[in-house]
């Protein structure tokens, strides 16, 4: 059975794609290079940023990465007002 998101759900998977890739772009490394150095495969990276979702290790993965918590991840411009 598939599971259907809400519009609340599809806006929040986009955001989290969106903050994703600014970390990523932020770096200045193409999706090759950052994949390599985060430990995803290149194909993953781009399905991500194409915005098929994420799990919770992937983002821990570029918490790990940046030095950051999850709050901090969460912690964006992006972020706010979801879940209200």
């Amino acid at each position: 059975m598939a599971v259907v998101l809400s519009k609340e759900d599809l806006h929040l998977k986009k955001q989290i794609t969106a903050r994703l890739k600014e970390l990523r772009e932020s770096t200045g490394k193409n999706q090759v290079d950052f994949a390599y150095d985060i430990g995803l495969d290149k194909q993953a990276l781009n399905r991500i940023e194409k915005g098929n979702g994420a799990t919770l290790y992937t983002i821990l993965k570029y918490c790990k990465y940046f030095g950051m918590s999850f709050k901090d991840f969460f912690d964006s411009d992006l972020f706010k007002g979801i879940g209200k």
